[in-house]
């Protein structure tokens, strides 16, 4: 926007000299809660290489020892942890760091020391007056951002209010104009800081000089005001920014939280209604601020419980500090005696306090049949198949696993055999075959033709040993085999697994509506095998699969919630370790 154009407003001229020139007085701080496109035009069609010296019946008799003997995959020795665990990826990268000769933590060091040291300017650590600020202003390398700058930081320094008000004033006379940015920055130090009084002169300025406030001020204000006397004009914040564009979901936490706050629980609920009929997803901060008022106002306990309903069913994890609020409304309730603990839970899937058997992993029958159905229609048939594999290929292919008993287990060849560097590709392929052909398995593996061509990497006779153990089908080289992965293994059946290092995470995308993303991950989750350990002439080592299904629920005298803890770094396909276990005594 433009700049506050103090000589050409009179009232803005009075009202912000009033201001600065009057003895400072600051109200206590209040703390605020927070691949590639592939041109078939020039490509050559052949027949795609398809292996199975293992005939049917000798498939099935596999297929019916490992069910006899009770083998599957997930059965052999395996190291705790899935790649799906919490803090995996970031062990991991700290792993590979420390193995490339880096310190994780100096190079983060290193980091900040560099964003600190990209200020140019020196901060005061008093208010100045207007004639030290012109001092300071004539040693700066850019004195057209000089004040813009220091602004920034004292922001970046949380720094004392006053010095920021000193400059605002020697910024006024000295160009008779202030920068909307720079009150926008200033307006954002005072809110940080929980300065009250110094927000509400800013919106009185602001309000006396433009029509209209833009996103930021707008949400600035909201945010300002919420936990004042004056929280009922963040409502009037909002509802002006409704007729320009749809409010944040923390511009409506703001203001449902100054409601609840000041025990306007009707009006606190309304808000969070509408954010979710405006299809928003509510920051975490706002349920714990409901919550909150459910321990000290009775009558919400249907209301918090559709809040769990809703982590449950769009698979959300409280951080911390909710989840402890959510144990502290529990045991707040009169005459129902909930009690929480924060417990873990075993391989099996029981939890270690109350002995509650969690929810299966496996997808019922209704789950499975839709879940097949959408892979078919966006994965396997969706609008780009076709720059992964040709009409034939796939056609082939089907033809191919129709033809065989359903598999066990689905291997990603080509991934599998790069586990390790230090054996040749096929060496470890064919020792994973061999691990899980002890076990009865029906196998398929998926590979590339150039797999077949001799070289060190793919010793021939090592190839002919694992068509004998397991059925394979070679792609061309160009194709992509995910696709395929996923056809054979949700064709086979539900007891199908797959081995892969792949996350599938392009392919989850692919999906447009969010309950078929968690539908996927959850089958995934409890269906995909990942090598976690593998030195040549060893035994190769599984990671486990999840037995259990790591989401909110309850057994009606119960409730377990999954939740990060603190300080814990998940990424978005790993899940959380640590549980609430509650639990409801007898009457």
């Amino acid at each position: 926007m433009g700049s506050f154009a103090m000589l050409k407003s009179g009232a803005c001229i009075k009202h912000f000299c009033t201001w600065v020139g009057s003895p400072i007085f600051i109200r206590p701080a209040f703390a605020c809660s927070p691949k590639y496109n592939i041109l078939h035009s020039v490509r050559l069609i052949t027949e795609p290489k398809f292996y199975s010296t293992k005939g049917d019946k000798q498939a099935q008799s596999h297929s019916k020892i490992a069910k006899e003997k009770g083998f599957t995959a997930r059965a052999r020795p395996a190291f705790p942890n899935s790649v799906f665990t919490a803090g995996t990826a970031k062990r991991t990268a700290e792993y590979l760091k420390k193995r490339a000769g880096e310190d994780p933590e100096e190079l983060s060091n290193n980091s900040s020391v560099r964003g600190r040291g990209s200020l140019k300017v020196t901060l005061p650590d008093h208010p100045l007056t207007t004639s030290e600020w012109a001092k300071l202003k004539e040693t700066s390398t850019k004195p057209e951002r000089f004040a813009k700058q220091m602004m920034e930081g004292l922001l970046a320094a949380r720094a004392d209010v006053n010095i920021a008000k000193s400059l605002l004033s020697y910024e006024a006379q000295d160009k008779g104009t202030l920068p909307y940015e720079l009150l926008l920055r200033y307006l954002t130090l005072c809110v940080m800081g929980g300065h009250q009084s110094e927000v509400f002169d800013t919106y009185d300025i602001m309000r006396s000089c433009y029509k209209t406030l833009d996103t930021g001020a707008s949400s600035l204000f909201i945010k300002g005001f919420s936990h004042t006397e004056r929280w009922r004009e963040a409502l009037v914040v909002l509802e002006g920014m409704k007729k320009a564009l749809l409010p944040s979901p923390g511009n409506y936490g703001d203001a449902i939280a100054g409601a609840a706050l000041h025990g306007d629980i009707g009006t606190s609920w309304m808000l969070y209604t509408e954010l979710l009929e405006q299809g928003l997803v509510p920051h975490q901060d706002t349920w714990q601020c409901l919550f909150q008022s459910g321990v000290s106002h009775r009558g919400q306990e249907d209301k918090l419980f559709s809040i769990l309903t809703y982590m449950r069913d769009n698979q959300i994890y409280p951080e911390e500090p909710l989840v402890k609020t959510i144990k502290a409304w529990f045991e707040s309730l009169p005459d129902q005696k909930w009690s929480g603990r924060f417990s873990s839970v075993t391989p099996s899937g029981e939890c270690k306090h109350c002995k509650t058997s969690l929810e299966s992993i496996q997808l019922t029958e209704e789950e499975y049949a839709q879940l097949k159905d959408r892979v078919m229609k966006d994965v396997i048939e969706g609008k780009d198949i076709f720059n992964k594999t040709t009409p034939e290929e796939l056609e082939n292919f089907k033809s191919f696993v129709k033809r065989r008993p359903p598999f066990d287990i689905v291997i990603d060849g080509l991934n599998v055999a790069n586990t390790t560097p230090k054996a040749a590709h096929s060496e470890t392929l064919l020792a994973v075959i061999s691990e899980l052909e002890q076990q009865g398995l029906n196998i398929l593996v998926l590979g590339r033709k150039h797999m077949l061509r001799p070289s060190w990497n793919w010793d021939r006779q090592n190839m002919n040993k694992i068509k004998q153990k397991a059925h394979c089908f070679f792609t061309e080289n160009i194709s992509e085999d995910d696709p395929f992965l996923l056809y054979a293994a949700l064709h086979s059946g539900i007891h199908c697994n797959f081995l892969s290092r792949d996350l599938m995470r392009d392919h989850k995308a692919c999906f447009p509506d969010s309950p078929t993303r968690r539908l996927f991950f959850k089958w995934q989750r409890g269906h995909q095998l990942v090598i976690s350990h593998y030195t040549p002439g060893k035994r190769v080592r599984f990671q486990r699969i999840a037995t259990y299904d790591t989401i909110v629920q309850t057994a009606g005298r119960s409730w377990h919630i999954p939740f990060d803890e603190n300080g814990r770094d998940r990424a978005t396909y790993e899940v959380p370790q640590n549980w609430l276990c509650l639990t409801r005594e007898h009457s």
